[in-house]
């Protein structure tokens, strides 16, 4: 069956066609892609893509600008596999990625969400591994190299302890998020909040080691600037409050805890914290300590 790819897009349009010709070289040719432009106000992406002659590559532009989550939506509403991918503009598959990910699904029947190996680029494509990611990949991530299996507390606890998943890598199950949904009101952590829905919905996350995808990491990010002005850690703890009292209501005791004791989330406002001094606001700077020692 075909696989079906969505890029929601707004940014860097040479990136853009980086992104779109790393799907074209998949080693499985069975895949079908879509650009979904966000109003992006550049009329040559357009332009570019009436002369793609390939018909598995699909471009369609929205009447008016609807912001992420809605597109991510929209990548769901036009999904008619089994699985997708809802891939950043920026990001690059490797060639297996496809074969990849579809034999992670054969392995793993129930999965619904299906995570590949990672490795993190910069800007210029050049490898990288910042402080963020050396703990998501060498104390989170699991070890060994065959399939690990999270389901329902196991893969909310792991998430909660510090979400180690690259969402634009996900290979999802589509009856599955279109039932859960997205959450509107968390721009910046909404995969978090969506992947731990799945989790308290008795969901399976499924996680193959090999090395699939390429993770652009911005020096300058919309995530970037949610932390120097203290918006994405207020975000965070609202989120971690949530998610403690759903754990608790499903009496899942190991993820109640860990959400209330959030470690992992505690340092990064404490390793942010400097940053956020030197180039944050006042705002960011206390939103910073409190996500590092508050108690709630």
């Amino acid at each position: 069956m075909t696989y079906e790819i969505f890029v929601p897009y707004w940014g860097d349009p040479e990136q853009l066609y980086e992104t779109v010709e790393s799907v074209r070289r998949q080693t499985d040719s069975d895949w079908r892609l879509t650009v979904i432009d966000d109003c992006y106000p550049d009329p040559s992406v357009a332009e570019h893509f009436r002369s793609e002659s390939d018909e598995r590559i699909v471009y369609v532009r929205n009447s008016s600008n609807v912001g992420i989550t809605e597109n991510f939506r929209e990548s769901v509403r036009r999904a008619s596999t089994p699985f997708i991918t809802i891939l950043g503009c920026d990001d690059l598959l490797h060639p297996d990625y496809v074969k990849i990910v579809r034999a992670a699904a054969e392995r793993v029947p129930h999965a619904d969400v299906i995570q590949p190996g990672v490795v993190v680029i910069d800007e210029r494509g050049r490898p990288v591994l910042p402080l963020v990611d050396r703990i998501k990949q060498r104390w989170l991530a699991p070890k060994g190299e065959d399939i690990a299996v999270f389901t329902g507390d196991a893969m909310a606890t792991t998430l909660i302890r510090g979400n180690w998943l690259y969402w634009p890598s996900l290979s999802l199950r589509v009856e599955t998020v279109q039932r859960i949904d997205f959450t509107d009101d968390l721009p910046v952590i909404q995969d978090l909040a969506l992947l731990m829905d799945i989790a308290f919905d008795g969901g399976t996350l499924a996680y193959t080691p090999t090395v699939a995808f390429s993770y652009r990491r911005h020096t300058e990010s919309a995530s970037q600037k949610t932390l120097l002005d203290g918006s994405r850690f207020r975000d965070e703890r609202r989120y971690y409050r949530v998610a403690r009292g759903k754990a608790a209501g499903l009496g899942w005791t190991r993820t109640a805890r860990t959400a209330r004791v959030r470690l992992m989330s505690r340092l990064h406002g404490l390793a942010a914290l400097p940053a956020v001094v030197r180039h944050g606001t006042a705002r960011g700077v206390r939103s910073a300590l409190a996500h590092a020692f508050s108690l709630s």
